[in-house]
């Protein structure tokens, strides 16, 4: 390995930019090769930066001796065939989010990195934004005390143009469901590293507007492990989309916050102000404008886990909770039941 972590992207859409601009913004990283089936779009992000080496086949790729890491930026429903290929040439695995769309392949995914002795982290760049580590400081040091509630809003708008962009969108098989497996997983993700993790849940999703297999609407009321409520509310089909929220309410005070930062935060007995931290801009509507930033933070922190010898600040193991969530949710609207998550992570698929 010589000095600096040399990257490689698999997949050249819309998500592979921010892995290619964190990389090549990185002091300790290097971008030296990219593979896409369409060689049209691998050229032109090569060309963009600079990189070196260009492939239509990723298995080809992997046979490139001096790559230690493995961006994997392909739709969903192929994170885990590019993911264990990669661990099984002796790469780390930088995977976009979701982890994976199934149970199965998300343990075959852990299993075969654990295997090959490779990290394996996951893009959730929410649990970098300011407001979201002041908020889980301020929640492990029992400001709010007892939890009561954990919220989370997530309105976002996709046109039917976007669903029509890639033939992949919107599909069981590929992008694995709609606006909970591709906009809403962040904010799932945030909400149980926040409140903690599910024990069930109950909840209606359908495609209300748009022409697609998956929903495009969802809304699920929640029971965590430790006793408190809560309610998701997921959406690509509000016009416009709404600021991304979340509130977390306990027998102690309230903490709600949003893309922008801090809504509102107020403890019993205490005069303590709200804090001011930095927004990170995300864009509800246009995919390709999110920040930049969180990228990066993971990115680093992915490189010092490898070279530490820890796990990523996002592991598998962390990352395949959401994936969890959602499947149960969808289950609990097809049966129309209450559906108890799997502490052993096994069902629970479409």
């Amino acid at each position: 390995m010589t000095d600096k972590m040399r990257f490689a992207i698999v997949g050249a859409g819309v998500i592979a930019p921010f892995h290619a601009k964190a990389i090549a913004g990185h002091p300790d990283a290097e971008l030296v090769a990219i593979a896409d089936v369409e060689k049209d779009k691998a050229n032109k992000m090569a060309e963009e930066y600079a990189i070196p080496y260009v492939y239509t086949d990723y298995e080809q790729m992997l046979k490139q001796g001096d790559i230690d890491v493995i961006s994997v930026a392909v739709p969903s429903g192929m994170h885990g065939e590019v993911t264990i290929a990669s661990a099984q040439a002796g790469k780390h695995v930088f995977c976009e989010k979701p982890l994976e769309i199934t149970s199965e392949k998300m343990t075959q995914m852990i299993e075969a990195c654990k295997r090959s002795n490779v990290k394996l982290g996951c893009v959730f760049q929410r649990r970098v934004m300011p407001a979201s580590i002041v908020a889980k400081r301020s929640i492990e040091e029992g400001k709010l005390g007892k939890l009561v509630l954990g919220d989370a809003y997530l309105k976002y708008y996709r046109s039917p143009e976007y669903y029509r962009s890639a033939g992949w969108r919107g599909t069981w098989a590929l992008d694995g469901g709609g606006a909970l497996m591709n906009q809403g997983v962040h904010g799932i993700d945030l909400i149980q590293w926040l409140a903690g993790d599910v024990h069930s849940v109950f909840a209606y999703s359908a495609p209300l507007l748009r022409d697609i297999e998956v929903e495009d609407t969802a809304v699920a009321v929640l029971k965590y492990k430790n006793g408190a409520f809560g309610v998701i509310q997921g959406t690509t089909s509000v016009f416009p989309s709404q600021e991304t929220r979340f509130e977390l309410h306990g027998e102690n005070g309230t903490i709600i916050f949003g893309d922008s930062g801090f809504k509102q935060w107020k403890f019993a007995g205490s005069d303590e102000e709200m804090p001011q931290v930095e927004g990170m801009v995300y864009s509800g509507s246009d995919p390709s404008k999110i920040a930049s930033d969180g990228h990066y933070i993971l990115l680093d922190d992915m490189i010092r886990a490898i070279r530490d010898d820890r796990a990523p600040l996002v592991s598998g193991e962390d990352a395949r909770k959401s994936v969890e969530l959602i499947l149960a949710i969808y289950e609990s609207s097809r049966s129309s039941k209450e559906v108890v998550l799997n502490s052993d992570f096994s069902g629970n698929e479409h």
